[in-house]
């Protein structure tokens, strides 16, 4: 009992010091270290024989992607094209809309990889406009930045470039678009109740008279994010349908169809193709865009610059993540994790249920979804495969509810996104935070739940 204790501890400490701006890089290995002393385990060799290749396994896997997410990203804001597909689908709709306007423009950009963070600076001002002009509350942007950037687009919509959407891959051997009817249902589901609440609370501050209320000098627009030049609409939206596009084609048809029986050599790690393409298709298909986006965009921005900043953006974020990977790995290797492990398969309901809640409960503790995501999959991945096989769930299916899993407990108040979003809006959680539960939390889990029921009764579709 002592060791789960330290295990509890540690998650505890992590969670709370995380919550308090402390870096996850220098806290993550010690709350290793401390769930590791409560166990009575060797601290250094917990440290560089555990925790650390854990963190290198998941930087040498997904770098790739955190470096071209995060210049495609980059060059997006700075060329215009996210403001100009914001601003477009907000002319569509019209201010009237301006809920699902938001939510639509944030749903846009993130499906077609511009990295969360990107979308919320670029659309909070249009948001704010937005909202001021029909006269809705302001505590309720938030909620609806979260509900497009933070929830269907990250973890059900099939395709989507989201880490979150590319983790299971190795592990199971599927595609980006794995069980897309699940995940269309799943998207349905959280984007409808998401949507029905926020109208709600619009209809409700309406009838008590509340409007945008007084909030002097709280327009927050990005760092440099002065309007200049942007390229039409349908210019801006282009490379988003070739990382979309080229996504699919390359999975489903293009990488398949090749010989890559080479793949098989000790040299090229002894895998196949099953286990590779869809972090390949990803690849190219960010690659693809991000040239289309220096071609077609060059008055816009400074190549050289915004590449280098895009660059330099994805280095802390897949350091923090891997380090709770690596913190993850640590706990796994406990002797109490197997309590843990227990515990949740004592549960029932077969593998989907130890799976989702594994993620969910690890998404929950560390705040994050591709956190608790890797630190699961680490763990139990193998495991989870094989139960899966044996009781004839597919590996889509497992990968679906991975992915779906990860939403929902990882937007507690201590997730880094949430508090950065309330940050740009310039609310409190006790303001804002209410609304950002029920299209983040309860909306996900919702799906979750759903997706389970329907894919042990259907199979994966």
């Amino acid at each position: 009992m002592i060791g789960l204790f330290g295990i509890v501890l540690a998650l505890g400490l992590l969670i709370y010091l995380a919550y308090r701006g402390a870096s996850v890089l220098v806290v993550a290995p010690i709350m290793a270290l401390v769930a590791a002393g409560f166990s009575l385990a060797p601290g250094l060799a917990t440290y560089t024989q555990v925790f650390m290749p854990a963190t290198g396994r998941f930087i040498v896997t997904y770098f790739p992607l955190f470096l071209l997410g995060a210049i495609f990203g980059r060059l997006m804001d700075t060329s215009g094209s996210a403001a100009a597909i914001a601003d477009g689908i907000v002319e569509r709709l019209g201010p009237a809309q301006a809920i699902p306007a938001v939510v639509l423009a944030c749903a846009v950009l993130t499906y077609g990889g511009v990295s969360l963070f990107v979308v919320a600076f670029a659309i909070y001002p249009v948001a704010e406009a937005l909202f001021r002009a029909a006269d809705i509350p302001k505590r309720l942007i938030p909620a609806t930045i979260a509900l497009g950037a933070f929830t269907f687009t990250m973890t059900a919509m099939p395709g989507t470039p989201a880490i979150q959407n590319a983790i299971p891959m190795p592990y199971f051997g599927t595609t980006p678009f794995a069980a897309p009817g699940l995940g269309l249902i799943a998207a349905a589901i959280m984007a409808g109740a998401g949507l029905g609440w926020l109208l709600y609370r619009k209809r409700q501050a309406g009838i008590a008279g509340e409007g945008f209320g007084l909030h002097p000098g709280s327009a927050r627009a990005a760092p440099d994010a002065e309007p200049g030049p942007r390229p039409p609409f349908w210019l801006a939206g282009l490379p988003i349908l070739v990382v979309i596009s080229l996504n699919y084609v390359l999975s489903v048809h293009l990488f398949p169809a090749l010989d890559t029986s080479y793949l098989a050599e000790p040299r090229y790690g002894a895998t196949t193709i099953a286990e590779v393409r869809g972090i390949w298709s990803i690849i190219v298909a960010l690659t693809v865009a991000i040239l289309l986006i220096l071609l077609t965009n060059l008055p816009r921005i400074a190549p050289q610059k915004d590449i280098g900043d895009g660059a330099s953006a994805a280095v802390l974020p897949i350091f923090n993540t891997a380090s709770l990977v690596g913190f993850g790995a640590v706990v796994a290797a406990l002797p109490a994790f197997a309590m843990v492990s227990e515990a949740v398969e004592s549960v029932g309901g077969g593998p989907l249920v130890s799976l989702a809640l594994s993620t969910n409960l690890l998404a929950g503790l560390t705040g994050s979804a591709s956190g608790g995501m890797s630190i699961a999959l680490e763990a139990l991945g193998d495991r989870y495969l094989e139960q899966g096989m044996a009781a004839g769930i597919s590996p889509d299916l497992l990968h679906r509810v991975t992915t779906i899993a990860t939403g929902g407990l990882d937007s507690l108040p201590h997730n880094g996104a949430v508090i950065t979003l309330l940050g740009i809006c310039g609310l409190t959680h006790r303001e804002s935070y209410g609304d950002i539960a029920v299209v983040a939390v309860l909306a996900p889990l919702a799906a979750l739940v759903a997706v389970i029921a329907l894919g042990s009764a259907f199979g994966s579709f």
